[in-house]
């Protein structure tokens, strides 16, 4: 039964309540998102944004999709011509909008900026692009003060920062997607050398969706087996220069990707799907994304991914790791390099 089907609000009071164990929820407030229409507003419809409007279209998870861009011809292109795949895939009202048009969306993706250049670090990025979120962020939380923000453009960690302080809404309901696409690259990695689906493998990537970015191989499974106990019972080698490989593959993905042709945007928006679907399904999806990190490890007051429920409400909980000595640091790391990106904008003004 969709949102829009008779007898939808009634049943979902029947509904019964989530029960956790272990940390409490972060969505302490009131159920007001379960029962939102499944509206989605997308801030920046270029490569990423677009092709993730494509992907919701397809998905029949949105009755409503409103497309907003600096470039508003763009935008009102964009709507048009995937209002005309409509036919083909699920009835759904796509326009072009404003600011305004984010009120009474369940979650407003922004995948607005500029793009990683050819060579470029992602926290190259944050200047150009912390400049364009002081405009934005404060326009989106205004019209929805109620919906979940999720931020796409890269530098996210330090993008996730900033939204959360321009936005002021609970930070339930802001977060970045993180690593949400290294985890699946590590995956995939992984499953080609252990000749399973990458469905199958269980591994994340954490800390900052970049360089410094922690695979965390002392969890790493597949079918409840740790990978150096699968690897031996099926013959297969792992070397420790086999996992730097895997590893170095995973993290300068982007950068071989943005050499051949110039971007990257199909698995992202893979993952922004993803992201949606837990949100407006309210599943309680775990995904490795970017959120506000307090007495994690000793890391305070940043932004970095971690395996998180993600639900109707956003956020639930983070779920905290059984680190190794070397993982624990390698995400410390990573944490002192956001902050002293953040403090140089700080300190920038």
């Amino acid at each position: 039964m969709s949102d829009h089907e008779p007898g939808a609000q009634s049943a979902s009071k029947h509904r019964p309540k989530h029960r956790h164990v272990g940390e409490p929820s972060l969505a302490l407030e009131t159920d007001h998102q379960i029962n939102r229409p499944n509206k989605v507003a997308i801030v920046g419809v270029g490569m990423v944004g677009s092709t993730f409007a494509y992907s919701l279209l397809l998905s029949g998870l949105a009755a409503e999709i409103v497309m907003i861009d600096a470039n508003r011809l763009r935008a009102e292109g964009e709507a048009m011509d995937l209002n005309h795949a409509v036919p083909f895939a699920h009835p759904t009202r796509i326009f072009a909008g404003d600011y305004a048009d984010c009120a009474g969306a369940a979650l407003t993706v922004i995948a607005a900026g500029v793009g990683q250049k050819p060579g470029e670090t992602r926290l190259e990025l944050v200047k150009r692009n912390a400049a364009i979120f002081g405009q934005i962020v404060p326009q989106i939380a205004k019209a929805n003060p109620d919906g979940i923000i999720v931020v796409a453009t890269n530098p996210v960690d330090v993008l996730t920062y900033i939204t959360i302080k321009l936005a002021g809404l609970p930070r339930n309901r802001v977060f970045g997607s993180g690593t949400i696409l290294d985890t699946a690259r590590f995956r995939y990695m992984l499953s080609e050398h252990l000749g399973v689906d990458p469905r199958s493998v269980h591994a994340y990537i954490i800390g900052e969706h970049g360089d410094s970015e922690v695979p965390v191989w002392s969890l790493a499974n597949v079918a409840g087996m740790r990978l150096p106990t699968f690897c031996a019972e099926n013959g297969i080698p792992l070397s420790a220069e086999k996992m730097d490989e895997i590893f170095r593959q995973t993290r300068d993905a982007a950068y071989e990707i943005i050499s051949r042709k110039g971007a990257t945007y199909y698995a992202v928006a893979a993952g922004l799907m993803r992201i949606t679907e837990a949100i407006l399904r309210d599943q309680n999806t775990v995904l490795s994304i970017s959120s506000l990190i307090e007495d994690y490890y000793g890391i305070e007051d940043v932004c970095l991914s971690l395996p998180t429920v993600v639900s109707r409400r956003g956020i639930e909980r983070v779920l905290r790791l059984e680190l190794s000595p070397l993982e624990a640091r390698g995400v410390r790391k990573s944490a002192d390099v956001l902050r002293q990106t953040i403090e140089s904008l700080e300190a920038a003004g």
